[in-house]
């Protein structure tokens, strides 16, 4: 049964919005990684782990767990011993690839202008923000 909520145009900015929640997945860390390495195809489990640095074992699990549960990747375990367990992109997950390389090539284009506002960022100093809250709520008071 459809409720009128689930009829109503998607809306990022609420909170019960599915297309929030599906932001949030494909914006993770290790989400657009995980597409690129399976891009090039069926990966097991200790492959994905060689192929993405820096990746812990117990967040490629959540990360391959949340993918397969939203529908972007295939698990395959086949009956051998030791299992063998694949993984692929399903054809949604393939939808996301040419989005995912979008935002890569806006990564590799910018690193230079991130990495200079990083630096002058850090150069100056910035109280935390409570404090800096605090001050301005004070300065009214007077």
């Amino acid at each position: 049964m459809v409720t009128n909520k689930q009829q109503q145009q998607p809306d990022i900015f609420r909170a019960d919005c599915l297309s929030r929640s599906t932001l949030q997945l494909i914006a993770s860390e290790w989400t657009p990684l995980v597409v690129f390495a399976l891009e090039e195809g069926t990966l097991r489990f200790s492959q994905l782990l060689k192929r993405i640095d820096g990746i812990s074992t117990k967040m490629l699990t959540q990360t391959l767990r949340a993918m397969e549960r939203n529908g972007l990747v295939q698990r395959v375990v086949h009956p051998v011993v030791p299992p063998v367990v694949e993984y692929s992109l399903t054809p949604l997950g393939q939808a996301l690839v040419e989005p995912v390389h979008m935002l890569q090539s806006w990564a590799y284009e910018h690193l230079e202008e991130v990495a200079r506002a990083r630096m002058a960022y850090d150069q100056v100093d910035h109280p935390p923000i409570q404090e800096e809250t605090m001050t301005r709520v004070q300065q009214r008071e007077q």
